[in-house]
């Protein structure tokens, strides 16, 4: 190849940075919009100092682990402790959203079935940030995957690229909403880890149902401290990850499937 020729791996390459970068610039610069008076949606990564997401800490590595051989085929306190803290209506109608939901998986060569539940793994390598052409869907430093919704233009892209269904998109007027979890019609929204609790240091809401049920079959904590409970388990535990196959590090692990 001659000094002066660009492979056309890079040609091709440039465009794409180049317009990922506006599309960010253009991000932060609509980070300041207001829902209402006194009422702010979820920032996004570029946010100003001082904002949760910009003091989330790359050092942190959020996750959850399931034990599904706790997890009873009838129960649904999770799904109802999230509807509850998130404003959720707790419709089961394909226009209703549901950031967690109970599944039953079935082992092919056995047939032994399972209860567990299924929300947005929080990807490591998230198909719905790669595919969102405003920026809007975003994966914090800490590893938690939001919607920015100040510029979420309702495309569902991200519904589509996500394996594992854990995105809603929000087909009706909103009322009555949480004060930590504004939301919004034509837009699209997911399970956040209960991310205003876990920056105030509490657990997600239904990580506390399952412990006060006295279930404890979801531990949350930070997949990188080898001191948490966490990170011992998944280190002690055969855990696995749904569709490991596709290769995507997610932060919720399961044991026993």
């Amino acid at each position: 190849m001659k000094p002066d020729q660009t492979p056309p791996s890079a040609k091709s390459a440039a465009p794409r940075a180049s317009r990922r970068g506006f599309l960010g610039v253009a991000a932060a610069g609509l980070a300041g919009v207001m829902l209402a008076p006194g009422v702010r949606l979820i920032e996004i990564a570029q946010a100003a100092p001082g904002t949760p997401s910009a003091n989330a800490s790359s050092k942190v590595r959020w996750g959850m682990l399931i034990d599904s051989n706790k997890c009873a085929s009838g129960c649904n306190d999770c799904v109802t402790a999230c509807n509850t803290e998130n404003g959720l209506s707790g419709g089961t109608r394909p226009t209703d959203s549901q950031w967690i939901r109970k599944i039953e998986i079935k082992e092919i060569r056995t047939g032994k079935t399972q209860s567990l539940p299924m929300m947005c793994q929080h990807c490591a390598e998230p198909p719905c940030v790669d595919v969102c052409p405003t920026g809007a869907s975003f994966k914090r430093a800490d590893g938690i995957v939001l919607v920015d919704k100040h510029i979420c233009i309702g495309c569902r892209y991200c519904v589509m690229a996500c394996p594992y269904k854990a995105r809603s998109f929000v087909h009706e007027p909103q009322t009555n909403q949480k004060p930590d979890v504004p939301r919004g019609m034509g837009t699209v929204e997911g399970c956040t880890l209960c991310v205003h609790k876990v920056d105030r240091g509490e657990m997600p809401a239904c990580v506390t149902a399952c412990s006060d049920a006295g279930h404890g079959a979801m531990i949350f904590g930070d997949l990188n401290d080898p001191n948490s409970d966490i990170a011992k388990r998944v280190a002690s535990y055969s855990s696995r990850q749904i569709r490991e196959d596709l290769n995507l590090n997610t932060g919720v692990r399961y044991i026993g499937i």
